[in-house]
C-alpha cells in the first residue's frame, strides 16, 4: 500500500493507487525496475558507463544512467543486479580490466574514471577498501585545499602535484566542484574539512556539477517543479555528511513550509523526468505522484532535519 507521513511523523497507509499496493512495498519489482532490468547486456551492464544526463526517449542508457536510477527505485549492493556492476567497477579501479571503451581526450580519462567508478561504489558500498583508497588520495588534496579556513586554489593545485606526480591540466582535477566529489569524501574528511566543504557546496555559484547548477543557498523560487527536484538531489548528495543537520537547517525549514494541509509534499507533475520520479508505476492519479513526493523528501527530511 502506498505510504505517507502525516503531521505528527507516523507512516499511514495512502487510500489510493490500492491497485498498486503490493508493488508499492517494493519498488524493485515495479514497471520501471523492470524496464532497466531487461535491457541489461550479456555482462550485466547496458551502455557505455559515463554520463549522468537525463536519459533520452528511444536511446539506449548508460550504466551510470542505470544504476542511479536503481539506487532511487530502492536497489542495494545486496541486488543482484547491483553486484555485478560493483565488481566490475572494482575490477575497473584497480586496473585488472577496462569498464567499456569509452573515452574523452581532453581528460586524464583513466584518472577521471577511477575518481567517478570509485564513488560509485562508495554509494553502494562506502567502506569498500578499494574505493576507499582512491577517496584518501582525494581527501589528502581537499584537506590541504581549505586548509586556510575557504578553498584556495593554490593549494589545491599544489596538493595535486604532490599526490598525482604532475600539475593539473583539466577542470576536473581541481575545484571539486562535481558530484563524484561529494559522493566520494564521505567519511574520510577531518571535521574542519567536512565544514568548509559544506560551506562551499551550499555558496558555491554553480552547484554541483551533474546534479545542480545554481547556488544551494539560494532556494528554488518555485517549490512545484523540476527544477526543485533537481535542487533536492544536490541536498541528498550532501545529506550524508555528519555536518548536513547543521548546514542544511535552513532547507529543512523551507521543506516543512511547502507541504500541504495533511503533511505531505507534490512537485508536481513537471517533476517526471525519469531519473528522481516517477517511483510509483504511473502518476495518472494525483495521489500517487503526491506518495512518490512524499517518501523522497521525509527520506532528505530524515537527515537534515
Amino acid at each position: 500500500m502506498a505510504k505517507y507521513f502525516d503531521v505528527t511523523g507516523v507512516c499511514r497507509p495512502s487510500e489510493h493507487c490500492m491497485e498498486r499496493r503490493e508493488w508499492c512495498m517494493d519498488y524493485r519489482s515495479g514497471k520501471w525496475a523492470k524496464e532497466i532490468l531487461d535491457s541489461r547486456n550479456e555482462e550485466g551492464m547496458w551502455g557505455n558507463f559515463h554520463t549522468l544526463a537525463q536519459p533520452v526517449r528511444n536511446k539506449a542508457i548508460t550504466t551510470e544512467q542505470a544504476i542511479r536510477r536503481l539506487r532511487i527505485l530502492g536497489f542495494t549492493k545486496e541486488d543482484e543486479a547491483v553486484q555485478a556492476v560493483l565488481e566490475r567497477m572494482c575490477l575497473c579501479v584497480s586496473g585488472e580490466k577496462k569498464i567499456d571503451d569509452y573515452y574523452e581526450k581532453k581528460h586524464d580519462w583513466p584518472l577521471f574514471e577511477k575518481l567517478m567508478l570509485s564513488a560509485w561504489i562508495r554509494l553502494f558500498e562506502p567502506e569498500n577498501e578499494i574505493a576507499l583508497n582512491v577517496a584518501r588520495q582525494w581527501a589528502y588534496i581537499a584537506e590541504r585545499a581549505f586548509r586556510s579556513g575557504r578553498y584556495d586554489r593554490e593549494d589545491d593545485m599544489e596538493a595535486f602535484g604532490q599526490q598525482f606526480g604532475r600539475k593539473p591540466k583539466s577542470s576536473f582535477e581541481t575545484g571539486f566542484g562535481m558530484f563524484y566529489h561529494v559522493v566520494l569524501l564521505q567519511g574520510v574528511l577531518t571535521t574542519e574539512t567536512g565544514n568548509r566543504l559544506l560551506d562551499y557546496y551550499i555558496s558555491r555559484p554553480d552547484g554541483i556539477y551533474y546534479v545542480y547548477d545554481k547556488a544551494l543557498s539560494i532556494l528554488p523560487e518555485e517549490f512545484a517543479s523540476k527544477k526543485t527536484s533537481y535542487y533536492l538531489a544536490a541536498i541528498e548528495a550532501l545529506s550524508s555528511y555528519p555536518q548536513a543537520r547543521e548546514k542544511l537547517g535552513f532547507v529543512a525549514e523551507w521543506i516543512d513550509s511547502n507541504k500541504d494541509h495533511s503533511g505531505r509534499w507534490d512537485l508536481g507533475p513537471g517533476a517526471k523526468d525519469g531519473v528522481y520520479f516517477p517511483l510509483s508505476d504511473s502518476w495518472r492519479k494525483p495521489e500517487c505522484r503526491i506518495a512518490d513526493c512524499t517518501e523522497r523528501i521525509n527520506g532528505i527530511l530524515q537527515k537534515i532535519s
